[in-house]
């Protein structure tokens, strides 16, 4: 429970790390107390974006970049209709944003919303802890009367785990809805929300594309009842590991040999519906710099992410799987974490960051254009 209050920055705040480590600063946002998985974001723009992202359910974001707020929060660039992150921690809030477009400081809208932060803190020593700890639970605590440190620390270590958390379903949408194309119709596409991000349908809204998304409960019945030239399978949160729906829906949809295309969660889906497990990173990729060679091509992009979870595939092989041959077509290049999967007998391939570039960068948007290109050598 969180109570918003205003003249927090006055309020004392606490975050407390599931290993013991404390820091101390201000109430940023609504007071009360708020347990996640403690992940950092390496973005220094963008932070309306990353808080909206449905991806973000039950994380508790540190934002690397010293100053946040800058520019305040208007009414069109949320991913989403709420914030979705479960805590945020900055180190310099902006005392007065400074953009045109500003409606109202982020500390109103996290108030607002009930999302609890903290600001003061040493960002850098806290992204530093997480990178050699890696990411683990964490509480944050504000108010006049805080509970004594053995006590905090108690209720962080009962506050459940990343791994093995089943979250999509939590964060789709529950009734079917459809972005019309701009322009004239060339193609509809199924997209299954397992934790859609708002400019994703947009992107493909853009070439043509008229977008049914779907509940991440669909099963394969309605996703062909919409007659689909294509189907997508979006971002989302929790463990790949007990996706087992998506992945036996992805398995229909591959079976079919209807065009096919995955991000981010769906491109751990598709690693599981071929045959290859997953793995939880130490501190995940997150951030809107992160460097990703596509095989295919040779070239290197700067690329969005937001995953703690990533595809064990071998980088240096074609594999042999259920659905014919398949083989990794991006790949990090500040870790060689699997960034990418494609099929060579079928059309299908998915990317492990976010191309709808929300809020950046835009070197990925030609994935768009590949997924419409399978579709129009499908329907030749």
């Amino acid at each position: 429970m969180t109570i918003s209050t205003r003249g927090a920055t006055r309020v004392p705040a606490v975050l407390v790390l599931e290993d013991g480590r404390i820091f101390r600063g201000r109430a940023y946002g609504a007071v009360g107390e708020t347990f996640g998985e403690a992940v950092f974001s390496t973005g220094m723009t963008g932070y309306q974006e990353t808080l909206t992202d449905p991806s973000y359910h039950r994380q508790v974001v540190v934002m690397t970049a010293p100053h946040v707020g800058n520019t305040g929060v208007n009414d069109e660039d949320a991913e989403s209709a709420r914030i979705w992150v479960s805590g945020y921690v900055v180190r310099d809030p902006a005392r007065v944003p400074s953009s045109w477009r500003s409606r109202r400081t982020l500390d109103e809208e996290l108030a607002a919303q009930g999302v609890v932060g903290i600001s003061g803190v040493d960002t850098r020593a806290l992204t530093r802890h997480l990178r050699e700890r890696g990411a683990m639970r964490v509480g944050i605590f504000s108010g006049n009367a805080l509970p004594d440190e053995g006590t905090m620390l108690a209720e962080v270590r009962q506050a459940p785990e990343m791994t093995g958390a089943d979250l999509s379903a939590e964060v789709a949408t529950t009734e079917t809805y459809v972005v019309p194309a701009q322009g004239e119709k060339k193609f509809t596409v199924a997209a299954v929300d397992l934790g859609i991000k708002g400019m994703t349908p947009y992107r493909m809204a853009e070439r043509g594309i008229e977008v049914h998304v779907l509940p991440a409960t669909a099963s394969v019945e309605e996703v062909y009842a919409v007659n689909p030239d294509g189907v997508f399978f979006s971002n989302g949160p929790g463990d790949p590991a007990t996706a087992d729906h998506p992945v036996a829906l992805m398995r229909a949809v591959l079976e079919r040999g209807t065009p096919l295309f995955g991000i981010c969660f769906g491109n751990q889906i598709l690693g599981r519906a071929l045959g290859f497990g997953t793995y939880k990173l130490k501190y995940g990729h997150r951030g809107i710099n992160q460097p990703v060679q596509d095989r295919t091509t040779g070239k290197v992009e700067v690329t969005a992410h937001n995953h703690g979870f990533a595809v064990d595939a071998p980088l240096d092989t074609v594999s042999d799987t259920p659905f014919g041959r398949a083989e990794v077509s991006h790949v990090c290049l500040n870790d060689n974490v699997v960034e990418g999967l494609q099929l060579l007998d079928k059309p299908a391939f998915s990317v492990q960051y976010h191309p709808e570039a929300a809020a950046g960068p835009h070197d990925a948007a030609y994935l768009f254009d590949r997924f419409v290109s399978l579709m129009e050598g499908q329907r030749a």
